[in-house]
């Protein structure tokens, strides 16, 4: 047996029990919660899928999806709710209140939908300034104008001093369920293209040098920002040959793929030299020692087209503000279903895993 003919046996074997593993529904056995279940990796998929799934399933919420479909007098909405809990509030590019607004309206975007309205839950901590305040009041408002959403409704409530890092906000969205979108997971298929609509890792790196974790002599800012335009420009470019969507918060695009790739029974090849990640960016993952496909975003989106429109997608997403450096960065394929795998910049090839532990908590 040749040493090539050895390494593929060597390496079927060793992705057969990951496969076997992982075709195993994921079960919540920790004692007690840490970081690592809010950072959108294993952790996280144990709680969702072993603790809170069953406990309210339904056929919506058997979906995964990044808002719940609703249908009431034949009109198609899309509902979703987040909470944020960024430290610190304010950050390069942003701050926790138009993060709030932006990451709610992409939750819906993702699946299709138009965004419309949103409600605003604020937990304020005693001596929290009028200042500041005022001041994410503010940033909530513009970000809603420049999304064209409605703040509809709120509630405020007021803690006691320690108890909420200043301020914590939840908040819910409805969408319209654009006709052109038939967005799901269970579309995919092998060949399907995946495409990046730029570049990687700036909200994370934004949140660590706002904390002053280390010192890069580079100014980068978050890419928090609305993605319903991108969206609305692939829909009319390429309508039904788009697959699947999905924004790249949590656990970066790594967490994304491996997500998708598990839930639809594909595999995914993704190429680690098509990856665009900024230069201050890669240094800074370098610092932290942290890979930037598991790095944070606010601003950017995995897409799944078919083979035959991906150079239509493209020219659609860079035609859109802050998309410009949209890229084709692999493809779906059949085997190992369930798995991601990495062609290195070295030229060598690896499982893309499930992010473990929380190397940057509270981005979101």
């Amino acid at each position: 047996m040749t040493n090539s003919a050895a390494l593929s046996a060597r390496e079927a074997t060793v992705l057969g029990i990951i496969e076997t593993a992982r075709r195993r529904r994921a079960k919540f056995r920790d004692p007690t919660i840490t970081m690592s279940h809010g950072a959108g990796g294993r952790a996280t998929q144990s709680l969702i899928e072993g603790l809170l799934a069953p406990a309210f399933a339904n056929a919506t919420l058997d979906a995964m999806a990044d808002a719940g479909a609703l249908v009431t007098g034949g009109v198609e909405l899309a509902l979703s709710t987040d909470a944020f809990v960024v430290s610190p509030l304010q950050f390069p590019g942003g701050s926790i209140g138009s993060l709030a607004v932006h990451g709610t309206i992409n939750d819906l975007a993702m699946v299709g939908a138009r965004p419309l309205a949103l409600t605003l839950s604020m937990i304020l901590e005693e001596g929290l300034g009028a200042d500041v305040l005022g001041a994410e009041v503010t940033a909530i408002a513009e970000a809603a104008r420049g999304a064209d959403v409605s703040v509809i409704a709120g509630d405020t409530k007021v803690v006691e001093r320690g108890r909420a890092d200043g301020m914590y906000l939840t908040t819910t969205g409805v969408g319209l369920r654009d006709p052109r979108a038939r967005l799901s997971p269970a579309s995919l298929v092998p060949g399907d293209r995946i495409l990046l609509s730029g570049t990687i890792g700036e909200h994370g790196t934004a949140i660590m040098l706002a904390r002053n974790a280390f010192e890069l002599n580079a100014e980068i800012s978050s890419d928090s920002c609305s993605l319903w335009p991108a969206v609305d420009a692939l829909l009319e470019g390429v309508g039904p040959s788009l697959r699947c969507l999905r924004d790249a918060t949590r656990g970066g695009v790594a967490s994304v793929l491996n997500e998708l790739a598990r839930s639809s029974g594909v595999a995914m090849v993704v190429r680690e030299a098509d990856v665009p990640v900024r230069d201050a960016v890669a240094g800074a993952a370098e610092i932290l020692g942290i890979d930037p496909l598991y790095m944070a975003n606010e601003g950017k989106m995995v897409v799944f087209v078919a083979p035959e429109v991906a150079a239509e997608a493209l020219a659609a997403l860079r035609a859109v503000p802050g998309c410009e450096q949209a890229v084709e960065i692999g493809e779906v394929r059949r085997e190992p279903p369930g798995m991601v795998l990495l062609h290195t910049s070295f030229g060598g090839r690896r499982v893309l895993d499930q992010l473990v532990g929380d190397p940057l908590p509270r981005i979101c």
